[in-house]
């Protein structure tokens, strides 16, 4: 981890540096709100734009990268592609689709976003995209269904997934995952950081969080931010609301306390909010696909 011009980042295990901390664009409806999420995140100095194929809203992204004045090469921008895109002579096209969406001639990120088709194919053209520049780093999300289906990829791979996100916060800190991803040096990204929708706000309730909060002047939600950052993994959460956009990214300047480190490691009782078994993944997923 270093930092560098008010950025945090992690280096992966292909050597490039990848901010760590992020907006994801997941759930926020195509159009108008996404674009104008992603130009206040810029505006308030995010480097890392996290959106996906099933999330419709690749273009929104895009032309809020290219309207900012930013020099592309300042932003992270990270994709997902779905499982009808995995296979060979699939997921170069798929790559490729995805540019002209996103209006970009590369990608610094892309995940396979489940863990379900023919991802072991698809891996193989997810390598020879990283070797043509079309992708600058791949990774697999949702991969933590079982040890065997993460092996199945990671361990038949000419080269390994730089990340694997996945569901992670303060009461499920996926401390199993944390070693399997270890053994190959791949990155932790978290989805759901402080609890999504799902949670109705109990993380951010949480008594100890609240009081760390209180002992900084910060919100509970910087609290959660700045734990993720000080863990060493990548934290992408979401908002449309501008005055929760700058105040995400505020959990930059401040740190927690090895004592305080210890206390909200200290929550964890592996509590997930999506809880969808990969039976019924496979039934869903496999029967939605998003549009071009």
């Amino acid at each position: 981890m270093s930092a560098q011009n008010n950025q945090i980042y992690l280096t992966l295990n292909n050597g490039i540096q990848m901010p760590q901390f992020g907006l994801g664009v997941y759930s926020i409806p195509a159009g108008e709100m996404t674009y104008n999420s992603v130009m206040t995140a810029l505006k308030c100095g995010y480097r890392h734009i996290d959106t996906a194929h099933a999330y419709q809203n690749e273009s929104n992204v895009g032309q809020a990268i290219k309207d900012s004045g930013i020099s592309r090469d300042s932003i992270w921008v990270t994709s997902k592609l779905w499982p009808n895109e995995y296979g060979e002579g699939k997921t170069l096209k798929a790559i490729d689709r995805m540019l002209g969406r996103l209006g970009l001639d590369y990608v610094d990120l892309v995940y396979f976003h489940q863990p379900i088709g023919d991802y072991v194919g698809g891996w193989k053209e997810m390598e020879q995209a990283l070797e043509m520049g079309k992708v600058r780093s791949i990774g697999i999300s949702n991969f933590d269904v079982n040890d065997s289906i993460f092996n199945s990829l990671v361990e038949t791979a000419r080269i390994k997934p730089q990340i694997m996100q996945i569901e992670c916060h303060p009461y499920a800190q996926r401390k199993h995952w944390q070693e399997m991803v270890k053994k190959h040096n791949i990155k932790i990204e978290c989805w759901f950081p402080l609890g999504g929708r799902d949670s109705k706000g109990e993380i951010l309730r949480d008594s100890v969080i609240n009081e760390i909060a209180k002992a900084h002047n910060k919100s509970a939600a910087q609290v959660i931010i700045r734990w993720h950052l000080q863990e060493g993994f990548s934290v992408i959460p979401g908002s449309t609301n501008p005055s929760h956009i700058r105040e995400n990214i505020e959990s930059l300047a401040f740190t927690l306390s090895d004592d305080e480190m210890k206390q909200i490691r200290s929550l964890d009782r592996e509590a997930r909010y999506f809880n969808m078994t990969y039976e019924d993944q496979k039934r869903w997923f496999g029967q939605w696909n998003p549009t071009d």
